[in-house]
């Protein structure tokens, strides 16, 4: 009963339907044994989809579009349902389809839905801020044109992969099966071959966005969709990890407390913990010195591990110390390695703030101040509700879809997840991205990157793009653009501005159309 009530409340045909209770099968089927009475078919369980018409103003000029909000059933070639996936799409009206650039996008988690780069970045409408830096404002919350979003440049195709968002998994029991590194592209690759089939729109440049987990998709799904022939034009990485050992504090791996440095020197910078020296001058000049010396000597020593002296030990406590805001003694007892909840909680420990992981520049307040890490993320605790909120009213008023569903912003019913292949090593799709750029030469990358980015880091980016061994003439096609924000840069009004240049820009070069 519980499946059929968990499709119900999707809006879709239930599987199977329990008869009432007092219901009893007529006489001549009782006589019948159980094994051989004809049972009816189940019902088909069916797409549900709202299409509305809209206007929004984007650079001065009017843009006509429509809007599809629903649910597409995929199925298996045998035609069993397997699950039913949410999206909502834009398309420009009176547009040609051979030349309409179309965009894929999805956010990250794993288990979070597409609302971010829906509500934040990308959608014709936005969460309206208290201010510029990205503060809520107060409840209740409001939306209002985007006036930088991209729908002037592309189609746009919001995906909420199984588990996340309105998506669900048919039977509801089976969504462990959608819940993995190899599943989860498999699935959303295949959504995105069944929209761009059902719409028509196989001639049209495609390009894919992810951001955080959603990059590590979009790697994954440069390789599975490349392997089906749908090649994409180019890839946008916001806030971009496809190598997992390189945001990791791990016994044995030094690797994420050498790439977090310059992130914790960014973020002393902004809340004025630097000595004179860094802090007076320019932001990009403390990172410069701070990446230099975490993948120069701090690098070398802490691979030096108990071999060095301790005068050395000294030193690079004191080096550390100049570089993040923390004191020499904090940087000793940390054994040269401070990982990010020591950080975020002992920066501000004086007066009795933390600061947050996905942005550096909030501030939070835990009960205590003795604490190891923060109690919450602050940065989050800050979008939370309002992109909640506004986006639960968005698709019922205006979109017009309707459901009695949770919309899961951000669940860890997708948990355990399974890394399948990755197992007993760490995620890395860097040489996925690789091999599909290598195949298709044409593909281009942009990766968005924000300072104060405490859960993905620049410098890990830039390490994993180091070593992805392209040859001269493919590395050409990888551009990159950094921001004076955190992993959700577009929360901040000047960050936005100019990553809706920046994309627009490369949407518009890697298109191919007149």
């Amino acid at each position: 009963m519980r499946k059929a009530l968990l499709i119900l409340l999707a809006g879709a045909t239930p599987l199977f339907a329990q008869a009432p209770p007092d219901a009893r099968p007529a006489p001549r089927e009782r006589e019948r044994p159980p094994e051989v009475r004809e049972a009816k078919p189940p019902a088909e369980v069916r797409d549900q989809i709202s299409t509305t018409q809209h206007t929004v103003t984007v650079g001065g000029t009017a843009i006509n579009y429509t809007a599809r909000s629903g649910t597409l059933v995929m199925k298996d070639e045998e035609g069993k349902p397997r699950a039913s996936f949410f999206f909502t799409a834009y398309t420009r009206d009176g547009a040609d389809p051979a030349k309409r650039p179309v965009t894929f996008t999805f956010n990250g988690g794993p288990g979070s839905s597409s609302v971010w780069l829906h509500m934040g970045a990308f959608g014709p409408k936005r969460v309206n801020y208290l201010d510029d830096a990205g503060h809520a404002a107060k409840p209740p919350y409001r939306l209002v044109d985007n006036e930088y979003s991209i729908l002037d440049v592309t189609d746009l195709v919001f995906i909420d992969p199984v588990t996340t968002g309105f998506s669900r998994a048919i039977p509801f029991s089976d969504a462990n099966k959608f819940h993995g590194v190899d599943a989860d592209v498999q699935s959303v690759g295949e959504l995105i071959r069944l929209w761009t089939t059902r719409y028509a729109r196989w001639a049209s440049p495609k390009f894919l966005a992810g951001e955080s987990y959603g990059t590590t998709r979009a790697a994954g799904l440069s390789g599975w969709l490349g392997r089906q022939g749908f090649y994409v034009n180019g890839i946008v990485l916001i806030s971009s990890i496809l190598n997992f050992e390189t945001t990791s504090f791990d016994t044995a791996n030094d690797l994420g407390y050498v790439l977090f440095l310059p992130t914790y020197t960014a973020t002393a910078w902004y809340h004025k913990r630097l000595s004179a020296d860094l802090q007076n001058g320019t932001l990009e000049n403390a990172i410069a010195m701070s990446e230099k010396y975490a993948l120069g000597p701090y690098a070398t020593a802490l691979m030096q591990g108990d071999r060095l002296s301790n005068e050395e030990r000294g030193n690079v406590a004191a080096h550390v110390a100049n570089l993040t805001g923390l004191s020499r003694d904090f940087i000793e007892r940390a054994n040269l390695r401070v990982s990010l909840g020591r950080f975020d909680k002992e920066l501000l420990r004086g007066q009795r703030r933390t600061v947050g992981r996905l942005d550096s520049r909030f501030t939070g307040i835990d009960k205590d101040a003795a604490g190891e890490a923060p109690e919450f993320d602050s940065s989050y605790a800050a979008i939370f509700g309002e992109y909640t909120a506004a986006f639960n009213d968005y698709v019922r008023r205006e979109l017009k879809f309707e459901t009695d569903l949770p919309y899961e912003i951000l669940t860890d019913k997708v948990r355990p997840w399974n890394y399948d292949r990755a197992q007993n090593r760490y995620v890395d799709v860097a040489e996925t991205l690789r091999n599909a750029m290598s195949q298709n030469p044409y593909m281009k990358v942009y990766v968005a990157n924000g300072y104060f980015d405490c859960a993905t880091p620049f410098s890990a980016t830039r390490y994993t793009f180091a070593r992805l061994n392209l040859d001269p003439e493919v590395r050409k096609n990888v551009s990159m653009s950094y921001f004076e924000a955190g992993h959700m840069m577009y929360i901040d009004r000047p960050s936005h501005a100019r990553l809706k240049k920046d994309v627009s820009e490369f949407i518009r070069a890697a298109s191919n159309v007149p």
